[in-house]
């Protein structure tokens, strides 16, 4: 009976470290499809978000451009204010000028000796015969 009860514990014994061995044995590979099922599922996904976020950064890229470009465009128009100052300061004097021009050619046509008006005849005159 000892004999029959050991042989049956001996059996349960190695049936358990058996089945141990498979799962262990198996295991691994199971990790690994479940892995590679995943990877093959989500990997278009992946790709597709990958490409999207390539244009977003090639956008970008192009936004920044504009805005470094427009930001050192107001910086030299900041820059250029001495040359508005001085084109206003040449505006100015070519106004004043052209003032001055107009004042003396309106001051040399009234000192300009009027033309010979037609005598006008005294009252106590005898008119003219003719």
């Amino acid at each position: 009976m000892e004999d029959q009860e050991m042989q049956l514990k001996v059996r349960r014994v190695s049936d358990k470290f058996t089945e141990s061995m498979y799962v262990l044995a198996n295991e691994p590979s199971v990790a690994l499809y479940r892995l590679q099922e995943h990877v093959r599922r989500s990997l278009p996904e992946l790709v597709q978000h990958k490409t999207d976020m390539q244009s977003w950064e090639e956008q970008s890229q192009g936004a920044i451009y504009s805005v470094e470009y427009a930001c050192s465009a107001v910086k030299s128009m900041t820059n250029s204010s001495l040359y508005f100052k001085n084109i206003d300061g040449l505006l100015r004097r070519a106004i004043s000028m052209k003032e001055q021009i107009s004042n003396s050619q309106g001051r040399r046509s009234h000192d300009v000796t009027p033309s010979p008006s037609p005598p006008i005849p005294s009252p106590h005159a005898p008119p003219p015969s003719s």
